[in-house]
């Protein structure tokens, strides 16, 4: 009778052991989403992202104290799905300190960056979690353009690169051949639902105070790695979809919004690589792609209604993103200056719509 009690108590334990370690289990990959004021787009976001969940995956929301119906949506799926975890500020800390704090509370091995009002493609999930096991330093990942409805578009250009490549952008020779690829900015981590990363890498790098309140916080973040080796690996195919015209940075209007993306690469790339050095090229001709002549003009035509200053700061935005010498930026520049803003209007009426990455 002893030995049966024995082995019946040793059973307990093991099963009290395993439970206690199904607790314990570690995180493979953390999705962390910052959000303000999404209510009206993240209960879709969170259904696309929870439903494929599986063991060593959660799901991290950083609520920078939202007004709307947040706090709500997110608590609901919370007793859904025991995988999210929702934490609410007491105030707004702006998308650098939002999203620097949602990954201080993940617990993966990797982070997801994730916006949250975008959609996470079926097996999206899956698919990253056997990519991780490479155990490289950073992936960049594909995207799909959607209207607001999330009608798709197209396919968002990256790097001009097949699938599967990897790069150490701490050497020089890899580096150089990454950035001269780069299609967009995207290419170089401005888009954060196309980034996943180890989370020790990002841990070991501060928050960078002097590009707080930039919007690109982030970058400056991965930028400040590539000394130290930093191993990526690009994976075209599009693991999102990517919800356009909703920008939360237009409230000052699309000038300004045009001048943070225009301003803060640029400064980017003077901070962390010499003004003349093909990385530094690299950077600019990409933020030049983005904004092409139609794109400006338009800019050009919106401008009649806008400031004095917000004229005079696209004139310079022109200047700034046409700079570099070639023959490409001093037609851009001459198509700028040479069309009336007459012509410009009766155009805007067909790009309307298309403006943005």
């Amino acid at each position: 009778m002893g030995s049966l009690k024995n082995a019946y108590l040793g059973v307990i334990v093991a099963i009290e052991m395993t439970a206690d370690a199904d607790l314990e289990a570690p995180i493979k990959l953390s999705i962390c989403i910052p959000t303000y004021n999404f209510g009206e787009f993240i209960g879709e976001t969170l259904e696309s992202v929870l439903r494929q969940v599986v063991e060593g995956v959660e799901v991290v929301v950083l609520d920078g104290g939202s007004t709307d119906a947040t706090p709500a949506v997110a608590r609901a799926f919370q007793a859904r799905f025991p995988a999210l975890r929702y934490h609410r500020c007491d105030e707004r800390g702006g998308i650098d300190r939002d999203m620097a704090r949602t990954v201080d509370l993940a617990r993966g091995e990797y982070c997801w960056l994730f916006s949250a009002d975008d959609l996470m493609k079926p097996d999206a999930i899956r698919r990253i979690l056997e990519e991780v096991e490479s155990r490289l330093d950073l992936y960049l990942c594909g995207l799909t353009l959607c209207t607001c409805d999330m009608r798709p578009l197209k396919d968002h250009r990256i790097l001009d690169l097949p699938s599967g490549m990897t790069f150490d952008l701490g050497r020089e020779d890899d580096r150089r051949m990454y950035f001269r690829q780069a299609e967009t900015t995207t290419a170089f981590f401005s888009f954060l639902g196309s980034v996943i990363f180890k989370k020790a890498r990002w841990d070991a790098i501060p928050l960078d105070e002097d590009f707080v309140g930039s919007c690109w916080a982030h970058v400056a973040r991965i930028f400040r790695m590539i000394p130290s080796g930093l191993r990526v690996k690009y994976l075209a195919p599009a693991y999102l979809w990517k919800r356009c015209d909703n920008d939360s940075f237009m409230d000052a209007g699309l000038i300004r919004r045009f001048a943070l993306t225009i301003d803060g690469y640029h400064r980017l790339a003077a901070t962390f690589f010499a003004q003349d050095s093909p990385e530094a090229r690299h950077i600019r001709r990409a933020v030049a792609a983005e904004f092409p002549p139609y794109v400006m003009l338009y800019a050009k035509w919106i401008s009649g209604d806008a400031s004095p200053e917000d004229r005079l700061l696209l004139e310079r935005l022109v200047e700034t993103v046409y700079g570099d010498s070639s023959l490409s930026n001093w037609l851009r520049r001459g198509v700028y200056r040479g069309t009336p803003v007459l012509p410009v209007k009766a155009m805007a009426a067909r790009v309307s719509g298309g403006i943005g990455r």
